[in-house]
């Protein structure tokens, strides 16, 4: 019995520890994890107009539901993802809906991956990495590239429109 209540204890203290890297962590490197309401999506990708030959990335891409919309919507769609399990369950996610040649998840941090290649950007990040990453999408992105943020807006950006919580921008020219 005594065998029986160790092991069960290891296993609470492994799936703790799997918990707190996978949850924990990207909470204070990042953004934590906060998926966006089905109406929410709908909303971006609409805000967004991607279609067919843009090329989208969703940063902090969480489960991947707005990775699998912007392949719906007929994009290249990208995602990056900091959390290593979330990136695992949305490429799963993605082979089950059969939209893997058109909708990719990588894992990593999206701070050290070149982004000049998207012309759709959507974000829901956090107050605190907005500033940094208004810097990078400046220096990176080309001209006329979208970018939706939700609920947080980017510093020295101006944006084209706002509609409730969501921001749209365009990369100006200069």
């Amino acid at each position: 019995m005594l065998y029986f209540v160790l092991s069960i204890e290891v296993l609470l203290i492994i799936l703790l520890m799997i918990f707190i890297i996978s949850f924990g962590i990207p909470f204070f490197t990042g953004a934590p994890f906060a998926p966006s309401a089905k109406k929410g999506v709908k909303k971006m990708i609409e805000l967004a107009g991607a279609k067919e030959g843009d090329v989208a990335v969703d940063l902090g891409s969480g489960d991947g539901r707005i990775v699998i919309a912007l392949a719906r919507a007929g994009a290249e769609a990208h995602g990056y993802e900091i959390n290593r399990f979330l990136a695992w369950y949305s490429m799963t996610k993605i082979r089950m809906t059969g939209l893997d040649q058109k909708a990719f998840i990588h894992g990593g941090n999206f701070f050290k991956e070149d982004l000049s290649k998207y012309n759709v950007v959507i974000i829901f990040g956090i107050f605190n990495i907005m500033e940094k990453l208004g810097e990078k999408l400046k220096k990176e992105l080309k001209p006329n590239a979208i970018i939706i943020c939700n609920n947080f807006s980017l510093p020295n950006w101006e944006p084209i429109k706002k509609e409730g919580k969501f921001y749209v921008y365009k990369k100006s020219l200069g």
